[in-house]
């Protein structure tokens, strides 16, 4: 069954119901064809002990970047959880915002997989990342209780 899309502004209201992305700090900055452009800003409690972003900032930015590429791919309909990522770090961020712009590469009947672009404000390239997400509600992927 085909879903409508989600707008930028059910995205922007979904966003709250997610407690680690608001601890992040986590906005929506674009809708794409073919995937989602989300950014937060590095603060003090974001960074490692060297006084650049811890690279779970960027992990957890490239993890939520392809999982709401695909909530808005789904129309919000179907449960997803992540069951992988190889993320490369290029250069450290020490200031202003990181970017992670994410497409969407193969959505399966089980398995969605999503590359993510990680910059800062300035347009350097920080890393890169795959994402793997399963499909809950796929044909004998039932969640456990």
């Amino acid at each position: 069954m085909k879903h409508p899309k989600l707008t930028a502004q059910q995205i922007r209201n979904f966003l709250p119901r997610v407690p680690f992305a608001t601890l992040l700090g986590t906005k929506l900055t674009r809708l794409h064809r073919d995937g989602v452009t989300i950014e937060c800003g590095l603060r003090h409690e974001l960074t490692n002990s060297v006084g650049v972003a811890h690279g779970g900032v960027a992990a957890t930015l490239a993890d939520a970047a392809v999982g709401m590429a695909l909530h808005r791919h789904f129309g919000g309909q179907r449960p997803v959880t992540t069951v992988g990522m190889k993320i490369n770090y290029f250069l450290p961020a020490n200031a202003g915002r990181i970017f992670a712009r994410a497409r969407l590469l193969r959505i399966g009947s089980t398995l969605c997989v999503g590359s993510v672009a990680l910059t800062n404000a300035q347009g350097s390239q920080l890393g890169t990342a795959l994402v793997t997400y399963m499909l809950l509600d796929a044909r004998g992927t039932k969640p456990s209780s």
